[in-house]
């Protein structure tokens, strides 16, 4: 899959997420509780709908699809036992990058996953760490690094290829919160691909990213209550003060990140591709932009925005 029937996938992911967004609207102005649907169903139909463009265009495409050509296509190729554990630390020491730009925007926008953190409690924890911390990380790493990645690489240069794989991730959330430390991470997960040269290294990564933050979420309900006040908001004063510590242990935990990305590229024999990724920024094959990508960029866009303005006003 190239670049032109990436960006053809990525549009109809967003026009997807549209369609759902103006029936659920349609639904609530006439009082049909159509969506008055659980938390688990609202994550299971995201998810589909993430998916369901890439598969569509992966059977148009009329290529064969048996696992060897599956695995050859996305990229699922095995890393050895010593690269998984040090995914694994590669996990850890982007999270404070991710923390610390969380942080940064909610000066500006309200916490996305704080919004819904009361539905998810609500769940069963070993059912939210799977719908969150597992299936969701398989099917947004299958499209994003598996097929919206490598189908940029083939149109063009990687540095290019992590950036807009990266952008779309980000876009992909449709709200500014999110996409804030979405297009790091996206970066990140890219170049963590790229280094080991599997699929299942961001995938790895994601799951155990996500899954750290689900744990988190269930382990503040045992807080005790008489140790947090009851009162206490979250004003811009408060995070400003809390992100200059995360910046400041970012500030030493991403360069680690990439230190272990040049480790993990030795371990796995790709140091010299791995290494070349800057220096090929140029090499171009094909226009990796197109009309679909623009409107698809454009529209995201726009809903980032209204959800901006309308929460300004509702404020």
């Amino acid at each position: 899959m190239n670049s032109k029937k990436v960006n053809w996938v990525f549009l109809c992911l967003i026009l997807l997420n549209l369609a759902l967004y103006a029936l659920m609207f349609i639904c609530y102005a006439k009082g049909i509780a159509l969506f008055d649907i659980g938390i688990v169903t609202n994550l299971l139909i995201s998810q589909l709908i993430i998916l369901s463009p890439a598969f569509l265009f992966m059977l148009a495409s009329g290529k064969k699809t048996e696992t060897g050509r599956l695995n050859e296509m996305l990229g699922f190729q095995k890393i050895k036992v010593s690269s998984f554990f040090m995914v694994l630390l590669f996990t850890f020491l982007i999270m404070p990058m991710s923390t610390a730009l969380n942080a940064i925007s909610m000066l500006f926008v309200d916490n996305t996953v704080n919004a819904i953190s009361g539905d998810v409690l609500q769940m069963p924890f070993p059912v939210m760490l799977f719908m969150i911390g597992i299936f969701g990380p398989f099917c947004e790493e299958f499209v994003f690094r598996g097929i919206i990645f490598r189908g940029y690489k083939k149109s063009g240069s990687v540095f290019w290829a992590v950036f807009w794989s990266a952008l779309l991730f980000g876009l992909m959330h449709l709200n500014f919160n999110q996409a804030a430390y979405a297009i790091a991470l996206g970066i990140m997960f890219a170049l963590l691909v790229e280094a080991t040269g599997s699929l299942w290294s961001s995938m790895i990564a994601h799951m155990v990213f996500n899954s750290w933050q689900v744990c988190i979420m269930y382990l503040a309900e045992f807080i005790p209550t008489e140790l947090v006040e009851p009162e206490m908001e979250l004003t811009q004063d408060l995070l400003i003060m809390a992100i200059g510590p995360y910046l400041l242990i970012a500030a030493v935990a991403t360069p680690l990140a990439v230190c272990v990305l040049i480790w993990l590229s030795k371990n796995e024999k790709r140091e010299a591709w791995f290494c070349s990724i800057c220096a090929r920024r140029k090499e171009k094959k094909e226009a990796m932009v197109s009309i679909p990508l623009v409107i698809a960029i454009v529209l995201c866009l726009a809903v980032m925005s209204m959800e901006y303005i309308m929460a300004l006003f509702a404020g």
